[in-house]
């Protein structure tokens, strides 16, 4: 039998950890030489893993490109801005959509088998799965963060490239981008301002 946990007993992140994650944690435009190790990128997964998605879906699909060879393939498809930068980090993750997540719904939503049903017709599907990833992405680059690497989120490429050449034949589809090492030289600009709680919040 599952015991409920009291809110009195939930931990709460220190300030470092908060820097770590928000308030000091940035986007890195470039990157050191230093390797990012496959167990690593495992581990940063089997955190990111468990934020929440819709009836627990967890529609994205991820291709970690390591490798010169990988890399080459996603070039030509990044815009100019981005191109350089992308090519020079250790690891660079597509992170795209599965139209096709109902097909795993009697496995990760257990319960209620008939779950694969919930979420109707291919172009449906595609809604419900694109606002899940956007979810996902954000634990993603948490989690990277949180294992005390930079992430470089980018959505400045060629999805149709992108689609066809890494998705080709499936019903996936590329959302973002993200650049995963160590900061390299310079590797930020200045903290562009964010929206006061007055401004983006309201209490009833």
């Amino acid at each position: 039998m599952s015991t409920l946990i009291s809110t009195t007993d939930l931990p709460a992140l220190d300030d470092a950890g908060l820097d770590l994650l928000f308030r000091k944690g940035r986007t890195s435009n470039s990157f050191s030489a230093e390797p990012v190790a496959l167990e690593t990128l495992r581990d940063i997964y089997d955190v990111a893993k468990f934020g929440p998605t819709q009836a627990n879906s967890q529609p994205w699909q991820l291709v970690f490109l390591t490798s010169d060879e990988a890399k080459v393939r996603l070039l030509p498809h990044m815009s100019d801005g981005n191109r350089a930068k992308t090519g020079t980090a250790p690891v660079v993750a597509i992170v795209a959509s599965d139209a096709d997540f109902n097909e795993h719904m009697p496995e990760v939503f257990p319960h209620a088998p008939e779950s694969k049903d919930w979420f109707g017709d291919l172009e449906n599907r595609r809604e419900v799965a694109k606002f899940n990833v956007g979810l996902q992405v954000g634990y993603l680059i948490t989690t990277i963060r949180a294992f005390g690497l930079a992430a470089g989120p980018m959505t400045g490429f060629d999805n149709a490239g992108v689609d066809a050449e890494f998705f080709a034949g499936t019903n996936r589809r590329s959302h973002v981008i993200i650049n995963i090492g160590h900061p390299g030289e310079n590797p930020w600009f200045d903290r562009l301002p964010r929206r006061a709680f007055e401004d983006a919040a309201e209490v009833l």
